[in-house]
């Protein structure tokens, strides 16, 4: 079916998507700080979060105000969070695989994702996402010693203004693909949690290029990801 879509919308998801690259606003990464410690309570947590342009705060002015920071804001002193944050504008799930590969061992107790939209957007075939997905959760199993693994979902991409009709029907729809898959294959993994995409839709709350997240939005995601994690560990 999927096959099917692509092949017949092709010539105009392919000019569409040259129009949106070309027009979309090319906004800056969140500064500040990707790495850190904060507060001295009792309670340890190391975490790790991993991802794309939206992980990575491209919209949003500082770290503080994008989604590690509003992440660390619901601990606040009470606990002892240990935190790094490894996100880049246009990663893939297989571009962060082979970066984690490079990298040191290093000992998290959970870990936050947030990929696929440009899984989505390059068009990876569903069962090649999918090993790649299974294969990102073996390493982080394996290599840092992950106690919880929390996958947000691919988003709405038929929401996001800055695509236009038919585009941003297909891309939602392959989204939605996606997302089934890895839900229905999550549920079998004990450690593993997924993060259905339960944020408001109002475009308004987007970012200035109506692509990424504005600062409410990370602030909601950030306190849904903070209140499961405290769900596990406390």
């Amino acid at each position: 079916m999927v096959r099917i879509l692509k092949f017949i919308l092709a010539p105009v998801l392919m000019f569409q998507g040259k129009q949106v690259k070309k027009n979309t606003p090319r906004l800056p990464e969140a500064r500040g700080d990707r790495k850190g410690i904060q507060g001295n309570g009792e309670k340890q947590i190391r975490l790790l979060i991993l991802g794309d342009s939206a992980a990575a705060g491209v919209g949003i002015d500082h770290q503080s105000a994008a989604l590690s920071g509003q992440i660390l804001a619901c601990f606040g002193q009470a606990y002892r969070i240990e935190w790094e944050l490894i996100a880049k504008t246009g990663t893939t799930t297989a571009m962060t695989l082979a970066y984690l590969k490079t990298i040191p061992p290093t000992v998290f107790d959970v870990v936050v994702t947030s990929l696929g939209v440009n899984d989505v957007k390059n068009g990876v075939a569903k069962n090649q996402w999918m090993t790649q997905q299974k294969n990102l959760i073996f390493l982080l199993r394996e290599k840092f010693k992950i106690q919880r693994i929390l996958i947000s979902a691919v988003p709405p991409m038929e929401v996001f203004p800055a695509f236009p009709w038919p585009l941003k029907w297909y891309l939602g729809f392959y989204a939605k693909h996606l997302n089934t898959a890895i839900r229905d294959w999550l549920k079998e993994q004990k450690d593993c949690e997924f993060l259905a995409f339960n944020l408001p839709l109002d475009t308004a709350l987007m970012a200035e290029d109506k692509f990424h997240p504005g600062p409410l939005l990370h602030t909601i995601w950030g306190k849904e990801i903070s209140r499961r994690i405290k769900l596990y560990f406390d």
